[in-house]
């Protein structure tokens, strides 16, 4: 509503009186709005409403910016005075140090260690009033032992605020107790049966009925409302009150688990599991020698074979159609060559076999190398025909350093397969020239005679490979086994299942629901749906949601197994390949530096001196690195130390040396974990060394 001054317009009014008598019936007073003729006492922004106020009104209730614009200034000349109020003494302590408390700087291990002691003690003892502070300062006072720290906690009264009872909860005491009681009886006979623990070593439990003058309460006042007991893995809302003799506190962890009940459950019916990698020269036959072995055993339906064979047709390369049953993209196809890793299962009469066709071109040897990690056993395939079994195997091809290689990152039982023999008329000569050349230098390498087999076939026409051989020209000189029977035969390593958890994450791609996908080998240990996991060499915890294996889902996986595991509680971008999945509460150590114990091959056009760069193949990670000393040079079959301090390493010569790396990496000492003590050591693409981790230097 529009507001006008009415004192300047009844002025108005009184001075215009006549002619506004002659003029009132024809105009619309009310609505005439001519401001010129006012008087100059008039001051625009003291609106009115249209009916009139009293002046007294008016300085109480409307606004008026000239008057009290000094009030506050005033006020405080007025009254210098003024005494601060102290604070309630309930108020003082109101904001909780948790809120703005910061953890102590400390190594990322003893770091890691504190995180999951403070987990592990807030699971237990609930929301309580205990400060992170007191929380931190007790775990690293008793070096992070969570039994000893919850038994300060608990029976130091310093430690937990008490509060008085109110008068409705000494009248629902005796109710809360009943309850609670019964909640702890159930609790502990549920544990006692799950976890086999001695009654000797349960804490007594004793539920105060009432308050004396005096008393102080051991552990935490029980509310007026029954709180329902959660799962010991988190213990929220737990009332226990511990008496004040020193208790052992029950500790649900994953190495409490009985590994061998669990894998004599799990696995005591099914086939044992084999990890198979071939291994050879380019163009030696490995994708065909295996896709035709799948076809045979019948892995490959003939549908899917027949396409193969009309597609290669169409391209010229008829004789390839067996090896597009592993090599899957457009670009191997091509070109003709495996460029990756090829997968692929398939069952013999006593084993599961997984098999692992690596590369053999020797611009994809990191790719070989990471695919023979995983592997158990070995095949290593060589091309009978006429100059090309010399090409891949004197100095520069691929049969000694896939050789060498797989001997180095552990396998020890290798099966030699003379392919394309039907090229030469399956000559008996042939055979045996390779097998004599090979078997002087697999010995070399350190392959025992009583673990290695060789064994004649050729894959384009599948002769020898699951049925017996049927070519007279064959069957004329040999009666061993075939490729089939020899896979079978293999003897099955010892898995390292009572270890810690170990896992070396080889993929990362994100899965169909909720989180990511990782995928990699158990290298030691066990592994559950719902386990907490430690992701190193960030630290970051993570929960495992699901696990697979061979598209299977599984609730347990151990040592040995393939799997791809979904996570969830990490970042994907945190996560990279060549980190180890770990338990939580024995984690892998990380090393800036190690000693390591090498062998240099033949292979080294430079002699090995301190400071030489070199690229480090540890599992799937592929870091670079320095060699800062050389400690001392060995004696090759006794170990002992042949020179001390060297100034330079050559061919064929094995050292103890110290590597540094730029940044801290996930390692193990060979004594305490094989399968991640392993190293190589390659330069300019060329595997110069191969070495096991003796120390990590601190």
């Amino acid at each position: 509503m529009k507001s006008y001054n009415c004192v300047a317009e009844f002025k108005y009014l009184r001075k215009n009186l006549n002619n506004f008598k002659t003029m009132a019936r024809h105009r619309n007073i009310r609505n005439l709005r001519n401001y010129d003729d006012f008087d100059d006492d008039y001051a625009f922004g003291h609106s009115l409403e249209e009916d009139c106020i009293s002046p007294t009104d008016a300085q109480q209730w409307l606004y008026d910016r000239e008057r009290g614009q000094n009030s506050m200034a005033s006020f405080l000349a007025n009254n210098q005075d003024i005494e601060e109020e102290d604070e309630e003494p309930f108020r003082k302590n109101e904001r909780r140090d948790s809120d703005t408390y910061q953890l102590p700087e400390l190594p990322d291990e003893e770091k890691a260690k504190l995180l999951s002691c403070l987990d592990e003690i807030r699971g237990i003892v609930g929301d309580t009033s205990i400060t992170e502070k007191l929380l931190v300062e007790t775990i690293i006072k008793y070096e992070y032992d969570c039994a000893k720290a919850l038994d300060f906690l608990l029976n130091n009264p310093s430690s937990i605020k008490c509060t008085e009872e109110s008068t409705l909860e000494k009248n629902n005491r005796k109710d809360t107790n009943n309850l609670i009681e019964k909640g702890i009886s159930e609790k502990l006979l549920e544990l006692t049966s799950k976890h086999q623990i001695d009654n000797e070593n349960i804490p007594q439990i004793v539920i105060p009925v009432g308050k004396k003058a005096g008393h102080v309460t051991r552990g935490f006042d029980v509310g007026t409302t029954p709180k329902t007991l959660s799962p010991i893995g988190s213990g929220r809302a737990s009332p226990m009150h511990v008496e004040e003799q020193p208790a052992k506190f029950l500790k649900v962890r994953e190495n409490n688990r009985n590994v061998k009940e669990m894998y004599s459950k799990e696995r005591g019916s099914e086939k044992q599991h084999l990890h198979l990698v071939v291994i050879g020269h380019v163009d030696a036959g490995k994708s065909t020698l295996m896709g035709h072995l799948l076809f045979d055993v019948g892995n490959v339906p003939q549908r899917l074979m027949h396409k193969y064979e009309q597609e290669s047709k169409k391209l010229g390369k008829q004789s390839f159609m067996y090896a597009w049953v592993l090599d899957e993209t457009g670009e191997e196809r091509a070109r003709g060559i495996t460029m990756d890793i090829g997968s692929s299962n398939f069952e013999t009469p006593t084993k599961h076999v997984t098999l692992l066709d690596a590369p053999g071109h020797k611009d994809f040897i990191p790719n070989m190398i990471s695919g023979a990690n995983q592997a158990d056993v070995a095949l290593l395939v060589v091309d009978s025909t006429r100059g090309e079994f010399e090409t891949g195997f004197e100095l520069g091809g691929q049969t000694r350093e896939h050789a060498l290689l797989v001997k180095s990152l552990g396998v020890t039982q290798l099966g030699v397969v003379v392919n394309k023999l039907d090229t030469v008329s399956w000559s008996q000569d042939r055979f045996l020239e390779i097998v004599a050349k090979l078997k002087i230098f697999l010995k070399q390498v350190g392959f025992k005679e009583g673990d290695t087999t060789y064994i004649p076939c050729s894959g384009l026409t599948g002769e020898n490979l699951v049925k017996p051989p049927s070519s007279p020209e064959l069957l004329s000189w040999y009666n061993g086994p075939t490729l089939f029977s020899l896979i079978d035969n293999f003897r099955i390593p010892e898995r390292p299942i009572e270890k810690p958890f170990r896992l070396s994450i080889n993929d990362i791609f994100k899965s169909a629901g909720s989180g990511f996908c990782v995928s990699g080998r158990v290298e030691s240990g066990v592994l559950c749906v719902n386990d907490k996991v430690l992701l190193c060499p960030c630290k970051e915890q993570a929960t495992v949601k699901s696990i697979m294996m061979d598209d299977i889902p599984q609730n347990t996986v151990f040592a040995g197994d393939q799997v791809s595991i979904t996570l969830f509680g990490v970042d994907i971008t945190n996560v990279s390949v060549g980190n180890i999945l770990c338990d939580i509460y024995r984690p892998i150590p990380l090393a800036i530096r190690i000693r390591a114990r090498i062998i240099v091959f033949s292979s080294v056009t430079t002699p090995i001196t301190k400071g030489y760069p070199v690229v480090v193949h540890h599992q799937s990670l592929i870091e670079p690195a320095t060699i800062v000393k050389l400690k001392a040079q060995l004696h090759k079959s006794t170990g002992e130390v042949a020179k001390k301090n060297p100034r330079c390493l050559g061919n064929n010569c094995c050292a103890l040396v110290e590597i540094e790396f730029t940044r801290p990496i996930c390692m193990e000492r060979f004594a305490d974990c094989k399968e991640l003590g392993r190293i190589m050591l390659r330069v300019g693409g060329i595997t110069i060394a191969a070495g096991l981790c003796t120390d990590i230097v601190k």
